[in-house]
């Protein structure tokens, strides 16, 4: 089966999502392929910034968003000896209209961004479609090869966007040039059923050797235990009941519900990668979100990133894709633009990596630097700081005028 379009997007996650919802409203004819048959996935990042709430609100789903079951981290606190020191308080960002992070199972975001999308006649989203190569003619990249439900097929396109991860096919066989920056550990995530409620703070605990971050959620706490890379076999063989005591070691508040891990098979190993593409473009291929550069779990901060990818990404390329074929210098402008925000990004990464992050799990220091507890102490205001750099970060982006909407009734319409 050969068929065409404007914009193929390879990808069904919050960039690929959000650059075909921009792009569709622009009038862009644009198709969006997800392997898989729903957006229900365990353990995606489910952070949604204020910036992100701010791009929803300007998109017209504000109110939609606000009706999704969540919860609200409002600060990033660490138990130092015995005491809750607050190093990042969203609530001292008083000019922000959403001083929090919401957290929202990604799942519930993805659809209505798909819900918005079938309002759009340009958008098309096809589920359980994986891109399994790209085409290529005339020395440029001219779409991809999938598979979906009715067989294998070809979508020709005159330009292709990978949103597709840290492990993206179209960045792999594309040969774009990767820059490795170490990272000396993992993450394993899995979740815990709480009876009581749970601080509006996302608290990491910390102990010689152990990281353990915990995400309050509606009715249960997300946990991602930090551990050295290359470990997670030795994890495995020593067994759940080890597991769940390092566990309860850290959050003795957990210890009446962590049987609720069944076993070793209820806590899923995150390979942590650090890296971004020299150059993130080909003849008719872009790269964006952790496609891109992948990003270190430490704040959360890759999908805000990806989705501030996108929505410049759009802005960019609405016009030029209207004319039909961007050229070279249109898709270098994506990362001139949006360059420098990751650099800086993964900087303050590396820097949390070897000041905070890499002397606790060598069990050199149980806790954060002990002058950087009393800095914060100290001058309590400081930590503004650090909630802006994780939850508006460095260049946010508005939404485009063409792609703003005021909140309306949702109206319901087929899937394509």
């Amino acid at each position: 089966m050969n068929e065409t379009t404007t914009c193929a997007i390879i990808g069904g996650g919050p960039a690929g999502m959000v650059l075909g919802l921009l792009l569709a409203r622009a009038g862009v004819e644009v198709t969006v392929l997800e392997k898989h048959a729903d957006f229900l996935r365990d353990f995606r990042g489910d952070t949604v910034h204020p910036s992100t709430l701010d791009l929803l609100d300007e998109l017209g789903l504000g109110e939609r968003f606000a009706a999704l079951p969540q919860s609200r981290i409002e600060k990033i606190a660490f138990d130092v000896e015995k005491e809750r020191v607050v190093f990042g308080d969203f609530t001292r960002l008083r000019r922000l209209a959403h001083p929090y992070i919401a957290m929202v199972p990604q799942w519930d975001l993805l659809n209505l961004l798909a819900e918005a999308g079938r309002d759009e006649p340009a958008f098309t989203l096809r589920m359980r479609t994986e891109a399994t190569g790209l085409l290529h003619e005339q020395g440029r990249v001219a779409g991809v090869r999938y598979s979906g439900p009715d067989g294998d097929g070809e979508l020709r396109a005159d330009l292709t966007v990978a949103c597709d991860g840290r492990w993206s096919m179209a960045r792999r066989t594309s040969g774009l040039p990767v820059r490795e920056l170490g990272v000396d550990f993992d993450a394993w995530w899995f979740k815990v059923p709480v009876e009581d409620s749970v601080l509006p703070s996302l608290t990491p605990r910390t102990g010689l050797g152990r990281i353990m971050v915990v995400i309050p959620r509606e009715g249960y706490v997300q946990i991602a235990y930090l551990g050295r890379k290359g470990t997670d076999s030795d994890l495995r063989s020593r067994g759940i009941e080890a597991f769940r005591r390092e566990v309860v070691t850290l959050a003795p508040e957990l210890a009446d519900t962590i049987d609720q891990v069944a076993s070793m098979d209820d806590v899923k190993h995150l390979d942590v990668r650090l890296n971004r593409l020299r150059r993130w473009h080909t003849d008719g291929l872009l790269c964006i979100g952790d496609a891109a550069h992948a990003m270190s779990p430490l704040g959360g901060v890759g999908i805000n990133l990806a989705v501030q990818d996108a929505v410049a990404t759009a802005r960019l390329l609405a016009g030029p894709l209207r004319r039909r074929r961007p050229t070279g210098r249109d898709l270098a402008a994506v990362r001139r633009r949006r360059g420098l925000p990751t650099v800086l990004v993964q900087g303050l990464q590396q820097v949390l990596h070897r000041q905070i992050v890499g002397p606790i799990l060598q069990g050199r220091r149980p806790s954060p630097p002990k002058p950087l507890v009393a800095l914060v102490r100290a001058v309590p205001r400081l930590s503004a700081v650090p909630a802006y750099l994780v939850g508006v970060g460095v260049r946010s982006e508005r939404a485009p005028r063409f792609a703003r909407r005021t909140p309306q009734a949702h109206r319901s319409s087929p899937a394509r």
